[in-house]
């Protein structure tokens, strides 16, 4: 692929795939602003993480049907994350300005983001130096498996372009790598958003079906004891867009030598008493 301008370089990818019409609402939002790179898992990835299978390279060109018009792409047969570090590695002319993931069918909130494909997506794209946006909109939980016509991603759209400019038009504390943003379904381009953190709770509960084996989900939010400070309250209580911060830095926020002495009050010599 062959981008010689001067303007930004945008990759966009998501976990649904290559023929998700969220895919095509997130490259419409981001198209104003930059050269645009697609490329995406062939197939549908839902609930991938940062899962990185042994993949042999085999990469599709496809054509995308956007706005009367068509538009080349890259399909990649394996996990979000493979197919961002395909991109990156042999299809990307230069390391792009900006990485978009999304826009997902459905919320991506709670503790339960690690195995997001959305979410895996954008931390792999961030490990190589690139602001990320993983961007998601919550859908009625019949849609999380489809590429339904159905829903309407106008709105996550809007949403989309503007944290993408603000990313390419800001340079974010080292410590913030992703911006995840979920916006709610009855949300409107006047919906105000916050920063929020993650909830340290889970959000999707495994449940038993009675006609299969196979185990289901349903959300379960206790507004009681529900942080209002998280994503979670944010999108489910508040009706608002909740834009939280992650970190490749996965290391708790703790005093690293207070918490060698409370492991060691056992008599367990330390490294240097050992040597």
């Amino acid at each position: 692929m062959t981008i010689q301008t001067t303007r930004p370089l945008i990759m966009v990818t998501n976990d649904d795939g290559i023929a998700s019409p969220g895919l095509r609402a997130a490259v419409r939002a981001v198209s104003p602003l930059g050269d645009v790179l697609v490329v995406a898992p062939l197939q549908q990835q839902t609930g991938a993480g940062r899962s990185l299978p042994p993949y042999e390279g085999h990469i599709q060109r496809v054509t995308l049907s956007l706005n009367g018009g068509e538009f080349e792409a890259f399909a990649v047969e394996s996990t979000p994350a493979v197919a961002v570090m395909y991109g990156l590695a042999k299809i990307a002319p230069r390391l792009p300005d900006l990485l978009v993931s999304g826009i997902n069918y459905g919320e991506n909130v709670g503790a339960g983001i690690t195995g997001s494909g959305t979410v895996g997506a954008a931390l792999e794209g961030a490990l190589w130096g690139i602001p990320a946006l993983a961007i998601s909109l919550e859908t009625d939980q019949k849609y999380y498996y489809t590429h339904s016509d159905e829903v309407d991603f106008s709105v996550a759209e809007h949403f989309t372009r503007q944290f993408a400019r603000l990313l390419l038009r800001t340079e974010l504390p080292p410590d913030v790598n992703v911006l995840k943003v979920d916006v709610p379904s009855d949300a409107t381009p006047q919906t105000p958003w916050r920063v929020t953190r993650v909830a340290p709770r889970r959000y999707f509960y495994p449940v038993e079906l009675p006609d299969r084996p196979a185990l289901g989900y349903e959300i379960r939010v206790d507004v009681d004891t529900l942080e209002p400070d998280t994503d979670v309250y944010a999108l489910r209580v508040a009706r608002q867009v909740a834009v939280a911060p992650l970190s490749v830095d996965l290391s708790s926020r703790v005093g690293l030598s207070d918490l060698e002495t409370l492991l060691r009050r056992d008599g367990s010599p330390s490294l240097l008493e050992r040597e």
